[in-house]
């Protein structure tokens, strides 16, 4: 698993240690207002051995992200195959952090790194992202970081319960597309 660094963070394997802040992250209503249900402690854990195997198995997948200055964890961000039952298929972009950490450009910053890995490294000719339509603060990331609403894409998930985790929009950006990192 290659480690990649910003000017503030350090996207990283997952370690042991990780596993309780991780929890408490997925245990916060707040964090998965936009999600579906709270994660038990072992449904978390679980997540993070499917992280650790799906990175061996494929080459990218999800990092571990802790802030530089103080070591702390504060969630996740990486790549990963779009969920079996969207209509289209493809490779896509996705942060989780926590309540804590939002708002400082954490999630933008770590979004740019696993872009340039995924142009990069991995030769990916196009990156996607999907959110559910109220999830306005993801979507301000997306466009930040250069991505473009595709609504011709948006779709329903099917897995998804009737209600505001339903609608579902779809972001794009072409590996020639990239803004260059902020000044």
């Amino acid at each position: 698993m290659p480690e990649l660094r910003t000017s503030r963070l350090v996207l990283r394997h997952w370690r042991d240690s990780d596993l309780a802040p991780w929890a408490a992250l997925n245990a916060d209503p707040a964090v998965r207002e936009h999600l579906g249900d709270l994660l038990t402690r072992e449904e978390s854990d679980a997540s993070v051995a499917r992280f650790r195997a799906d990175f061996e198995r494929r080459g990218y997948g999800w990092w571990a992200v802790e802030v530089c200055s103080t070591g702390e964890f504060i969630g996740f961000a990486g790549l990963d195959d779009v969920d079996e039952d969207t209509p289209f298929t493809g490779v896509e972009i996705g942060w989780r952090l926590a309540r804590p950490a939002w708002g400082r450009g954490y999630a933008t910053e770590a979004a740019r790194a696993v872009l340039a890995h995924g142009f990069g490294a991995l030769d990916l000719p196009e990156i996607l992202a999907v959110t559910t339509a109220a999830n306005l603060r993801s979507q301000a990331v997306m466009r930040r970081i250069g991505m473009v609403r595709d609504p011709a894409a948006d779709f329903d998930d099917p897995s998804a319960p009737e209600g505001p985790l339903r609608g579902q929009v779809v972001y794009r950006i072409g590996r020639g597309a990239m803004p260059p990192p902020p000044a």
